[in-house]
């Protein structure tokens, strides 16, 4: 593609390769896309601008798939027929841009040379579609080296689906997803970027494609729209990583209260919640118990500090104002710091899903300890094999829009029938779900400890034929026997 052809439409995907996904910590269930100007294009051995007073150009080395016969409402077993032929793209970004553009990428992705092809055409005809690879260098390092077995959806699926919704006309390409290795690149950098298929006869190639960086001058009007910005988790994902980023490995929890000590989980874990609820009834607090929720599996203890999320009742007119874009529910999964529990109010009504596995896995990643939900569970099985800590209302398999608006995080909710505060400290067994201040967790635990001892040596002494009366609870004879008992 020495000569560049503009296609009539650029297709690209969201992620698409699982080395991908564990990187950004979130795994699509079905692919998802977004479209490139066709002014986008360029070819090999070119440069690209990185706008002025802007910081987080980041490359993605490409499988591109060019259309050849049209392709409308095809099989994924005829898919691969209609692609004629494949070449190496890179489909360029700017992060600085990304959170205005929610997700579309119109301004993000979609600037004149961001979308460079070529150099050489391979024929797809003779191609296995699972056995091509992709690899990218920047100056002269290589940063991407992945293959389409590493692909979550195969590219004939790709273009099957595609096809569902529109026409792929001769022409047409189709950015497939980049692998793991993406990251920021600087004025001066060179990118290139080889698509090859090496267990094909004679390996063809599509030779390096070679962009260079340089640095743009013109700024951006503020009177015209909105202008970059960028946060830490937009420069963690630009750059693959926080520690590639320059930032610390770990975010400080978001409520501003202290993590938990190491002393202290330990023996929030072992203490079960019957045993601390039973303590916090002791010094006055009954409301300590959230009502309805379950685990997602036998065994799950959770033990963490909160992290608070609130929805409000369904209405069509507020979800279509904080429903879409990122929303409430996507900020919480998105800076929940470790160690944090997401404790989510949805007023008990589980007649929809309140998370899904995609957001679970986003948890998972960003260090959670879990989430507590009075509402429902979205692929309830999925966020179960994920691992991550949640208890529920129970599984259902609507989406959030049916009954709830996601509206605020860190404020105090209301989750089955408890009062929970940001930084309040959750755990949860298989009896439930107990909130507890701050205030009072290293008391209560000790003290749950304690009689979790003292109960130990009751049921040794009943399992040894002795009545319960007088020893549950002990009488004064029974506590001097407990009191100077033989200990190992």
């Amino acid at each position: 593609m020495r000569d560049t052809v503009r296609p009539g439409k650029i297709i690209a995907i969201h992620i698409s390769y699982v080395s991908r996904a564990e990187q950004r910590g979130r795994r699509p269930a079905n692919p998802s896309y977004f479209f490139k100007p066709a002014s986008s294009v360029a070819g090999t051995d070119g440069t690209v601008e990185r706008p002025a007073g802007t910081e987080l150009l980041a490359f993605e080395g490409e499988i591109a798939l060019v259309i050849g016969e049209p392709a409308h409402h095809v099989s994924a077993a005829e898919a691969w027929s209609h692609v004629a032929s494949v070449t190496a793209s890179n489909d360029l970004g700017l992060y600085d841009l990304r959170a205005n553009d929610k997700g579309s990428n119109v301004r993000s992705k979609g600037r004149d040379g961001y979308t460079p092809l070529g150099p050489e055409l391979i024929d797809a005809a003779g191609l296995d579609p699972a056995g091509l690879r992709v690899r990218s260098w920047v100056n002269g390092e290589l940063r991407q080296d992945d293959t389409t077995e590493g692909l979550i959806f195969s590219l004939p699926q790709i273009v099957a689906d595609l096809s569902q919704h529109f026409t792929l006309e001769t022409g047409d390409v189709i950015l497939t997803g980049t692998p793991s290795g993406s990251s920021v690149i600087v004025p001066g950098d060179v990118v290139e970027v080889e698509v090859d298929a090496p267990g094909a006869p004679g390996s063809p190639s599509s030779g390096r494609l070679r962009t260079t960086v340089v640095q743009g001058e013109a700024d951006f009007d503020p009177a015209l729209g909105s202008l970059p910005a960028v946060d830490d988790r937009q420069r963690e994902e630009a750059w693959g990583s926080r520690e590639a980023a320059g930032l610390p490995s770990e975010p400080e929890p978001a409520s501003g209260t202290p993590a938990l000590s190491p002393d202290l989980r330990a023996k929030l874990e072992e203490a079960p919640t019957a045993g601390l609820s039973a303590q916090l009834r002791k010094r006055g607090i009954n409301a300590c118990v959230v009502e309805g929720v379950t685990a997602n599996g036998p065994g799950t203890k959770l033990v963490g500090t909160a992290k608070t999320l609130r929805f409000v009742p369904g209405r069509e007119d507020l979800f279509k104002s904080h429903g879409g874009g990122y929303n409430a529910q996507k900020r919480a999964f998105d800076e929940v710091a470790p160690g944090e529990v997401i404790v989510i109010e949805a007023r008990g009504e589980s007649g929809s899903g309140t998370l899904g596995d995609i957001l679970a896995l986003r948890a998972r990643s960003r260090g959670a300890a879990g989430v507590v939900t009075d509402g429902g569970v979205r692929d309830y099985d999925a966020v179960a094999e994920i691992g991550l800590p949640v208890f529920s209302g129970g599984a259902h398999p609507a989406v959030l829009g049916r009954k709830h608006v996601p509206w605020d995080v860190d404020v105090t909710v209301a989750c089955g029938g408890a009062t929970v505060q940001p930084g309040d400290i959750i755990v949860g067994d298989g009896d439930g779900v107990i909130v507890i201040s701050p205030a009072l967790a290293e008391e209560v635990a000790e003290a749950a400890l304690s009689q979790e001892e003292e109960d130990a040596w009751i049921a040794d002494q009943v399992a040894a034929g002795n009545p319960i009366e007088g020893l549950f609870p002990m009488n004064a004879e029974w506590r001097e026997k407990y009191r100077t008992r033989e200990t190992s």
